[in-house]
């Protein structure tokens, strides 16, 4: 359990969860939909044929022919995707029209026979074809406690590193993935927490439409970055007005929404506090305060014109928590730790189609984050303020050659204040930076078979006076009718830890450069991937922890490795109502940074990591079932006793979770769910004391969940004029 706070994502997910399995679309008869799917002269084989943010659907047969059961509703909305084909979307007034329907897709224009570029790229979007994940995958995985970043674990290329919570993809630590929101820079995209305890992301998935997981290779578009960017686009207008209940074991929150003609408008308010939770499962920690937060968001949309459309949205934040903690110094003491978190994030977007062949995209996106820290008494405040304005340019030269460029301007600001070494006088590092970034990038399709993209970015530095390029290339072969190979190239570079460039901000760029090589085949409702890649670091920060407030104890003369393989594979089809995917990774990596004395493999890296998720749905009884498992092997940990540095590991990881959803009424969902059902007793590592005891050995304390389980019930009712209508609308 992630035992940082639930925040108003965490309120209302549940109820998104369990909708998205029936979406508007769960009267109490069914509708058999059938039909055929040509491209007008032969039948499309293994086309997508479904109702759209729901999982019912089927795909066509050798002759095209697809057919399955579904609840009916009085507008319902059939998606047709099939690789090489434009998607279509069809909307049924009602269940008459579903007796027999005969498509026609037509060649989708810039992915001709379906190349697409798919190397380092996980993309869910029902806009695409050849995606691994849907939307509703990224909330609809056990244990994953409707975190973004907790259902993305799931894939090949991640790291298991349960006392963080953040992202770590391909031997890169957490602060190395960037997020990105309408292709904005959120600044500060996770909750703020504490040394041991696992944070969360700020952001509703159901705020978004689509999402696309990059471990590595990805566009020249994006930078500041040195291993994986999370993309994230926001849903256009609302679909109708409603209000929404959550009712929750550990909080509850109330948003409504209404629709007009062009525009629409959202709120919402949330309380959590995760007290019950503590009093009914025991904890391994002395809580003082229970992780707590409010929050309040809301969001403007605006159809501007036909092409165009405005998007304003803003989310506050406040969280607190406090613990004792043992002191690895002097056991059996402990240490009081406290935080309070306040956060702000408000971002402006605009998107509008000039003539036939331009498109412009431009916004501007705010954050500010303060926390306040005490450990022992002694107390550590940070401030950061961060901006974002980006335009970008798109030109469709002709179907085969699309041009993108843009440029971009970002500023950081960075105060730290906290107790010198003495703990008497406070110290206050600080820094400000401003960037401006240009780029551009082509996509070529060279022929039916074969598509390119090459693109180049650069960088200005007001900080450090400095210029950087980082060209990217990827390159898609197309073997057959559903497979295809893919390369990837680049070079990315990211400023140092902001702590870290408050002491010395003559810090220069982090680097790594990225070579991937992948294989896909999607046929059938079945999904294939393998990808190997290779990772190499160059000018990673290295210190001497003895001086951690002296300029001159800070360099770049860091540097590592990684390379590894990724296996993913995903059915819908093998099983009637049953969607399960498995990944498994690979992964060598070292590095010598921070304050290693040597080479080492850091202490987040697993070498083997393995997840299998599953999916069932039981049509009578109008429930869906679902279990995770997820298995990491030991990680590497410092023990002063050893001379050798990093060589002891931590046991495997292992934990089992499940969950239940039940649909009372259309719009009335009681929801279950139970992380590490079995009670695993995991350890991600162990903190020892820097100085032996009495008995000439260092005291130690293992690093672990605060709790062994995490239990969660809920029920989500959605108010409208029919009461017919829930959450999954609004996406």
């Amino acid at each position: 359990m992630h035992t940082s706070s639930f925040f108003s994502y965490g309120l209302h997910f549940f109820t998104y969860l369990i909708l998205g399995m029936w979406g508007s679309h769960t009267a109490f008869g069914q509708t058999t939909w059938s039909g055929v799917v040509t491209d007008g002269t032969q039948a499309v084989v293994g086309a997508n044929v479904y109702l759209q943010n729901t999982y019912f659907g089927a795909t066509t047969d050798t002759t095209g022919s697809f057919s399955f059961t579904a609840d009916p509703a009085d507008t319902s909305h059939l998606v047709i995707s099939a690789v090489g084909y434009q998607t279509q979307e069809r909307t049924v007034l009602n269940s008459k029209e579903t007796a027999s329907l005969n498509i026609h897709l037509k060649e989708a224009s810039h992915t001709l026979q379906g190349v697409t570029i798919s190397a380092g790229s996980f993309e869910a979007s029902d806009k695409h074809q050849a995606v691994a994940l849907k939307p509703l995958d990224i909330v609809t995985t056990a244990g994953a406690l409707g975190d973004i970043a907790g259902a993305l674990q799931t894939l090949p290329g991640t790291q298991t590193v349960g006392e963080d919570g953040r992202l770590f993809v391909r031997g890169g630590e957490g602060y190395e993935t960037q997020v990105f929101i309408d292709g904005l820079l959120a600044h500060s995209p996770f909750n703020a927490s504490v040394p041991g305890i696992p944070t969360r992301g700020r952001f509703s998935p159901f705020l978004f439409k689509g999402t696309t997981f990059t471990t590595g290779g990805y566009s020249a578009e994006y930078g500041q970055a040195l291993s994986s960017a999370l993309l994230l686009g926001t849903n256009d207008l609302a679909v109708q007005t409603q209000t929404d209940i959550s009712l929750m074991t550990v909080g509850g929150s109330v948003s409504h929404q209404h629709r007009w003609e062009k525009s629409s408008v959202w709120a919402e308010g949330g309380y959590t506090d995760l007290t019950p939770y503590q009093w009914a499962v025991p904890q391994d920690v002395q809580w003082i305060t229970a992780p707590r937060a409010w929050n309040g968001a809301a969001a403007y949309r605006h159809k501007t014109s036909s092409t165009g459309m405005l998007k304003l949205y803003t989310q506050v934040n406040r969280s607190k928590l406090a613990l004792h903690q043992p002191n690895v110094e002097q056991l059996p003491d402990t240490e009081l730790v406290s935080l309070e978190n306040d956060n702000l994030y408000a971002n402006v977007s605009f998107q509008e189609a000039i003539g036939k062949n331009w498109t412009w995209q431009s916004g501007v996106a705010f954050t500010y984050d303060e926390q306040q820290v005490i450990i022992d008494q002694s107390p550590i405040r940070q401030q950061q303020r961060g901006l974002h304005a980006k335009s970008v340019w798109t030109y469709d030269v002709n179907t085969n050659v699309v041009v993108r460029a843009g440029a971009e301007y970002f500023q950081d600001q960075f105060d730290w204040e906290m107790p010198s070494s003495e703990g008497d006088v406070a110290l206050t590092p600080s820094l400000i930076d401003w960037r401006i970034t240009q780029f551009v990038e082509t996509d070529a399709y060279l022929s039916s078979r074969w598509v390119s993209r090459l693109g180049v970015r650069t960088e200005y530095s007001k900080l450090t006076d400095t210029w950087k390029a980082s060209p990217r290339a990827s390159l898609a072969y197309k073997t057959g009718k559903n497979s295809q190979v893919s390369l990837a190239y680049g070079t990315f570079h990211q400023a140092a830890r902001p702590d870290y460039r408050a002491v010395n901000s003559g810090l220069a760029d982090e680097q790594a450069a990225h070579y991937i090589a992948n294989y896909q085949i999607t046929q059938q409702g079945r999904t294939f991937r393998a990808e190997v890649y290779h990772k190499q670091y160059q000018q990673l920060v290295k210190f001497d922890p003895t001086q951690p407030y002296n300029p001159l104890a800070y360099n770049n003369q860091g540097d590592g490795y990684a390379r590894g393989l990724d296996i993913f594979w995903r059915d819908r089809q093998s099983v009637n109502n049953l969607d399960y995917w498995i990944s498994y990774s690979l992964i060598d990596t070292e590095r010598n940074y921070r304050d290693f004395p040597t080479t080492a493999v850091p202490t987040f890296a697993s070498k083997h990591n393995f997840s299998a998720v599953g999916k069932y749905f039981v049509t009578n009884w109008r429930t869906q079932l679902g279990a995770s498992y997820s298995f990491a092997s030991g990680r590497p940990y410092f023990n002063p006793e050893n001379p050798q540095f990093h060589s002891d590991l931590t046991k495997d990881f292992h934990s089992l979770s499940v969950n239940v959803a039940w649909l009372i009424r259309q719009h009335i969902i009681l929801y279950a769910s139970a992380t590490n059902v079995l009670g695993r007793d995991n350890v991600f590592g162990y903190k020892y004391a820097s100085q032996p005891n009495e008995s000439d050995s260092y005291n130690r304390i293992p690093v672990q969940p605060t709790a062994p389980r995490f239990f969660f019930v809920g029920m989500f009712i959605t108010l409208s004029k029919d009461k017919m209508k829930n959450q999954l609308d609004t996406l």
